[in-house]
């Protein structure tokens, strides 16, 4: 009787448990429309106006007016017009990776990848424009490359900026995340030296989108780890982790340097939400908030959640 007794108060507690398990990791907060998206960036202009932007041959954006409806826009670079990106991409008008949105005044500032899988035949450029609308982007050159001589990869552009101080962070597997120092009068590095902020020597070294986004006296820097671009097998997660200054050393919560694979998981694989990542942080007027791409059976699709920092390190919901 006594064991029927446990068996049953255990039976009752693992109901409790499950759930709250499964409810580990929020679900992605409604957005519907155009939302079929890989690796968004996502901006707000001076008239509080949305922008989306994400990986496809030429780069495609997306609009919203609340934040919840988006509205496909075209192209940043229309009719294979990014010819320059040819060599990198080894294909006429191949999809261009990984765009980095920032809002300065009334100019986007647009940094993405050119490249093809397992490849370090690598390079990042970036654009201008006024509006974000197609038509309207300037092509700015080459910000840096790569190539088999180099222990890193030159794909996944952030910009930071602090004050007159800009920064681009970049990387993904090999050696690592890395980050340079831009001049601000051309959105280019000032010189070829670069600080090494994030490695993993496990999983091959699977982990790249690095974003650093800084939040009272922390900087954070968000990465994405293990497998991307497997549909439903993929195996994509967001880390973190925090330092007192933008060159680091990064830390994780349980104090361990992301320069030895440290990394605090925030979001993963939960219910029908397969492999988030790919993800941006940026600040706006009601949060601090996240936006990744995540995979279903009919392809990859836009999530975006808010993170609250109260507890000094980024929690989803």
């Amino acid at each position: 009787m006594l064991m029927h007794l446990s068996l049953a108060l255990l039976a009752s507690v693992a109901v409790l448990v499950a759930p709250a398990v499964q409810a580990a990791y929020p679900n992605p907060g409604l957005v519907q429309g155009s939302v079929d998206v890989h690796d968004p960036s996502m901006c707000r202009d001076q008239n509080g106006k949305w922008w989306l932007f994400s990986t496809a041959p030429g780069i495609a954006i997306r609009s919203s007016t609340d934040r919840i409806n988006f509205v496909y826009e075209g192209l940043v670079f229309p009719n294979g017009a990014a010819t320059w990106t040819d060599t990198y991409t080894g294909t006429s008008n191949g999809n261009l990776w990984a765009p980095d949105c920032t809002i300065i005044g009334s100019t986007f500032y647009l940094y993405y990848s050119a490249s093809s899988f397992g490849s370090q035949k690598s390079a990042i450029f970036f654009a201008k424009s006024t509006t974000g609308a197609q038509g309207s982007w300037v092509h700015q050159g080459i910000v840096t490359s790569t190539s088999t001589s180099n222990d890193y990869n030159a794909i996944d552009p952030n910009l930071f900026i602090e004050g007159s101080n800009w920064y681009l962070s970049l990387g993904s597997w090999w050696t690592g995340i890395k980050l340079f120092k831009l001049s601000s009068s051309t959105g280019k590095p000032s010189s070829t030296s670069y600080t090494a902020l994030a490695q993993r020597t496990e999983a091959s070294g699977a982990l790249e989108a690095p974003i650093i986004f800084k939040y009272g006296s922390y900087y954070y820097l968000f990465t994405s780890w293990d497998i991307c671009c497997q549909g439903t097998s993929s195996t994509y997660n967001i880390r973190v982790g925090r330092a007192t200054s933008v060159t680091g050393t990064y830390y994780d919560k349980a104090g361990k340097s992301l320069k030895s694979g440290g990394g605090t998981e925030i979001l993963a694989t939960h219910g029908s939400i397969i492999g988030p990542g790919g993800q941006h942080v940026y600040q706006d007027t009601d949060a601090a908030v996240l936006n990744y791409h995540y995979y279903t059976s009919s392809g990859s699709k836009l999530g975006i959640n808010l993170l609250d920092f109260s507890s000094g390190w980024p929690v989803v919901y």
